[in-house]
């Protein structure tokens, strides 16, 4: 587990350095700007969240086949996973270059609202690029070959970081184009993540992209693979979109709320990079059990991967606890903006258990390819009772900010509960391959497969 896990967090948490290098970078413009590009941000990750949810189905169907050495399916997997990138690309970048007017809908600070939809728009051409990467990703993974990834996204970081410095703050000759700038060096990042990524692994990504396999175009398993791979986008929505519903909740109470707010969360979000990450390799090496019909390395995988996840998340979570107001600081000189994060902060180290459970436990079931579970858990925690929750103490009982994250912590809770209980479940079960492709009979083999 540690071996696959620790690459695999590396680039979580590179993923996610990239947003705290703009968020940083830009919190040291004005509060306006830091809420531009956290609003920026989170309405790009709420349209890429369910694309980017939706090709984590490649994680059961690669990692059984490996598992099963069936290479074939591997090929037909990777081939389809990039149909549907771009097919998800085109509604995303649709509303990308629209935000304005879903932002003004959405009632958020005037004063924000131009620089918000500008950012919005200059992350668009990164769209395709991000989600290749994803399916580049999580194939690589599934194979156990995270080298190149790790590579990637320490070149790409490098890359955002020097990008943001020039374009943000106008060095070496270019124009100091603050919000904006941050953007453009976020879209060139991505792209140029993705050529890293596939000039870094031709070995093994060429293969199994090239030729082009005829069966990949039918309808039927392209379906199959849309039906299995949605629950786990729609799983990705309900969860990012509890988030994000209580980031515009936050946009209603003011500008230094909302910064507030982005601070406390992105530090929760970049710790949750690391269970995440032990997520990932969880679902890859239980499917590889499973693929290889190994019960006890899939129960031993899973026991594995809850005791590295949790454990971060209690570390975290003492550090929440106990320096809120440092961390604050890290973020921004606003004394308003440290208040509103020195407080939530602490709430953040709350949850930090329950996200660990709640996120392992999602990537074991995924492993299994039982992707409706998480789905309807999310549902039921989030929007049934933890978002009433933060609307009643937020606004009805006037606890303002700390009010939403407390619904926050109570829907965590109920997931992270709910979803231990399934892992319990389903493994005390026989696990069968999931199969997306039906074999002909007499079906004359493709030329690529003796590769």
């Amino acid at each position: 587990m540690l071996r696959l896990a620790i690459p695999v967090v590396i680039v979580q948490v590179g993923m996610m350095a990239m947003g705290v290098v703009d968020t940083v970078m830009v919190g040291h413009i004005s509060a306006q700007a830091l809420a531009a590009v956290a609003l920026g941000n989170l309405y790009f990750f709420t349209l890429a969240v369910f694309a980017l949810g939706t090709l984590m189905v490649l994680d059961p169907v690669v990692a059984q086949a490996v598992g099963a050495g069936d290479l074939p399916a591997v090929g037909r997997a990777v081939q389809r996973g990039v149909i549907i990138a771009a097919l998800l690309t085109v509604p995303a970048v649709v509303l990308l270059t629209s935000a304005a007017p879903v932002f003004s809908l959405a009632r958020q600070p005037a004063e924000v609202i131009p620089l918000a939809s500008a950012y919005a728009m200059r992350t668009a051409p990164g769209t395709f690029p991000f989600l290749l990467f994803v399916v580049f990703r999580q194939t690589l993974q599934s194979m156990g070959r995270t080298a190149p990834i790790v590579g990637a996204i320490v070149g790409a970081n490098l890359a955002n970081g020097v990008l943001n410095w020039m374009l943000v703050f106008g060095h070496l000759g270019f124009p100091a184009m603050g919000v904006v700038g941050s953007a453009w060096a976020t879209t060139i990042s991505r792209v140029l993540l993705v050529l890293w990524l596939w000039a870094a692994s031709r070995g093994a990504l060429d293969p199994l992209l090239s030729p082009i396999r005829p069966e990949v175009w039918q309808l039927q398993p392209l379906v199959r693979m849309f039906r299995l791979g949605i629950p786990i986008g729609a799983q990705h929505v309900l969860e990012f979109g509890a988030f994000a519903l209580v980031a515009l909740m936050m946009g209603w109470m003011g500008t230094q709320a909302m910064a507030g707010h982005q601070v406390a969360i992105n530090l929760a979000a970049l710790t949750f990079m690391v269970p995440l990450g032990v997520g990932d390799a969880a679902s890859v090496l239980v499917g590889q059990a499973v693929g290889r019909g190994d019960p006890e390395g899939t129960r031993g995988a899973a026991r594995a991967a809850f005791a590295c996840g949790v454990a971060f998340m209690a570390m975290t979570g003492a550090v929440f606890l106990g320096l809120p107001e440092e961390l604050a600081r890290l973020y921004s000189r606003d004394l308003g903006v440290i208040g509103v994060a020195a407080t939530l902060i602490p709430l953040a180290g709350v949850f930090q258990i329950f996200d660990g459970i709640q996120v392992v436990a999602s990537g074991v079931l995924r492993g299994l390819g039982d992707t409706r579970a998480p789905m309807v858990a999310n549902l039921l925690g989030y929007w049934l009772v933890g978002i009433p929750v933060s609307i009643y103490l937020g606004f009805v009982a006037k606890l303002g900010p700390v009010g939403l994250w407390w619904g926050l912590v109570l829907g965590l809770g109920l997931v992270g509960t709910s979803l231990l209980f399934r892992v319990r479940i389903r493994l005390a079960r026989r696990q069968p391959r999931v199969i997306i492709d039906t074999p002909l009979p007499h079906a004359e083999p493709h030329p690529a497969d003796s590769a």
